[in-house]
């Protein structure tokens, strides 16, 4: 019988998730912004053309470690997100009036979402070794375990394996929720990150947003 080809993860919802935080982190405004809006769009680029050139090749071996460098890459880049939220809440003490509550809300908006996709690309990545090390089942240890691998064969559609809209649940469950819900950190690696996410996404909306919606109400 002939060995079946390995199976592989659609990338198109890792691409939506890329292309939104290139459009988050341009619609920052300048004075909070580390890097120019040309180089957003340069690194954004270059990320997405292993992201797609796996998909169009059935995530051949070559693609598939380009592909894990450079959004690795991309994720620590754009984890300046802890450097841009350093930079909202410092304009927002020193020059108060230079900021308006309108662009400190929809500034702490853009930090927000870039917080849950980064960390969302990041879990992705990194849960058992690989994607397609979890769609082919390999015999590696997993860094969270999911509710779907504890529940009954019936409940579970039919080798079920978590795929990037799970991670991406779990990277907004622990912006909002500041803790784990449904899914179970079980590596020390894994509850360093989600700390990191919960402790940024906190900032964003206690200091950030909390003081916009203050300047917006009065």
């Amino acid at each position: 019988m002939p060995a079946q080809p390995p199976r592989f993860e659609p990338r198109w919802p890792v691409v939506l998730a890329i292309v939104a935080v290139i459009g988050l982190l341009a619609l920052l405004p300048g004075r909070i912004r580390l890097f120019p809006i040309w180089a957003t769009y340069a690194i954004g680029a270059a990320v997405l053309v292993p992201i797609v050139a796996v998909g169009l090749t059935a995530a051949r071996a070559r693609w598939r470690r380009v592909e894990r460098m450079v959004t690795l890459f991309f994720v620590v880049v754009a984890l300046v997100t802890l450097a841009n939220l350093a930079n909202l809440i410092g304009a927002m003490m020193r020059r108060p009036a230079d900021i308006s509550g309108m662009q400190l809300f929809a500034s702490s908006i853009a930090v927000w979402v870039t917080n849950v996709l980064m960390f969302s690309l990041l879990y992705w990545q990194m849960d058992r070794s690989t994607p397609e090390a979890r769609v082919n089942n390999a015999d590696t240890k997993p860094d969270w375990l999911f509710p779907q691998e504890g529940a009954p064969a019936e409940d579970v559609p039919p080798g079920w394996r978590p795929t990037f809209v799970d991670y991406l649940f779990l990277g907004y469950s622990t912006a909002t929720a500041f803790s784990t819900t449904d899914v179970m950190p079980l590596t020390s690696r894994a509850k360093m990150l989600m700390m990191l996410e919960s402790m940024i996404s906190l900032a964003t909306i206690v200091v950030v947003a909390a003081r916009a919606i203050n300047i917006l109400g009065n």
